[in-house]
């Protein structure tokens, strides 16, 4: 379900119709990300880390409004729900793309990713996932501590949805830090938008 926005009444009409006619109207940030307390949690309970801080980047997401903002057709709706579309490794060096439906739920998020995942490791090629406008997407660099990240992008496809990526975990005094880059269409947010995003998303592997 989606709702669509009043441009002439949104406070932010000026920003987006400014931002809108830009080639790239994509800004991005990385941020360290305290880890330290979600992997211990997440060893704890036999789960995958990556499926553990993917839940809750998507929960964040869906709990910050810009980040169901679409724009379809030079109108903006906002989506009841958000889900991903992460990109999977596979054991050769290759990665497939995947969808996955965000839930409420944690456990029930997390059996149908594993199922996902699977699918997606005993595929071949790219495998494009069949979603709509209401994903993110997502993408897994685990080798690299990276401070900062650029996508690959088709500049002619209209395009509005938020990606992040994120990094290598590195230990340094017991504590567990991640890069985290996140891009968004600056005509649907700014960077206080992020920050918002940001802080719900630490607070969550924080365990709060």
């Amino acid at each position: 379900m989606k709702t669509k926005i009043d441009i002439e009444s949104w406070n932010r009409k000026d920003h987006f119709r400014f931002f809108s006619q830009f080639e790239e109207p994509f800004f991005g940030v990385t941020v360290q990300l305290d880890c330290t307390k979600a992997y211990q949690d997440a060893k704890a309970r036999d789960r995958s880390f990556f499926l553990y801080y993917l839940y809750r980047a998507l929960k964040a997401a869906n709990e910050t409004e810009p980040f169901c903002y679409r724009i379809i057709e030079k109108e903006v709706f906002r989506f009841d729900t958000v889900n991903a579309s992460p990109t999977i490794n596979r054991g050769n060096g290759t990665f497939g793309f995947s969808y996955m439906d965000y839930n409420k739920n944690e456990d029930l998020f997390y059996r149908n990713a594993r199922e996902v995942i699977q699918v997606v490791q005993q595929s071949e090629g790219l495998v494009p996932a069949v979603s709509g406008e209401n994903v993110i997407h997502f993408s897994a660099v685990p080798w690299l501590n990276f401070t900062s990240l650029s996508h690959a992008r088709s500049f002619t496809f209209p395009d509005s949805c938020p990606k992040i990526s994120f990094g290598k975990i590195t230990e340094q005094n017991g504590q567990r830090t991640m890069p985290v880059s996140i891009h968004v269409h600056h005509a649907l947010m700014d960077g206080y938008h992020v920050g918002l995003f940001v802080e719900k998303y630490q607070a969550l592997m924080n365990g709060e």
